[in-house]
């Protein structure tokens, strides 16, 4: 019992070192209010989610313009994605092509 013991603890204190702190995906939350997107992430990774969180009266969707996502967002609700893909990515609500933005996606 006390090798195995041992033996996990020194395997714990090697994955420790070899794994980078906060290695884990982030979560980031867009708010949607006054018919605009609030605040984009810096620095989001793909891997990382985003909520996108309507709280306005109205219906809004998050919509890359490639396609890659769609968002549908009834009024005072929220939606979760997960980044699948690195780049820019161009995005507008469907309802108010006037609302739009760019994700800056590392990799």
């Amino acid at each position: 019992m006390h090798r195995t013991l041992s033996a996990i603890s020194l395997l714990a204190v090697l994955l420790g070192a070899v794994l980078p702190a906060g290695a884990g995906a982030a979560e980031y939350v867009v708010v949607i209010e006054k018919m605009k997107f609030g605040p984009l992430p810096d620095t989001p990774r793909v891997g990382d989610t985003i909520v996108w969180q309507n709280n306005d009266i109205f219906r809004h969707t998050a919509t890359a313009t490639d396609k890659s996502f769609d968002i549908d967002l009834p009024p005072k609700s929220k939606a979760s994605m997960t980044l699948s893909t690195a780049g820019n990515i161009a995005f507008l609500c469907r309802f108010h092509p006037g609302m739009k933005g760019v994700l800056e996606v590392a990799p």
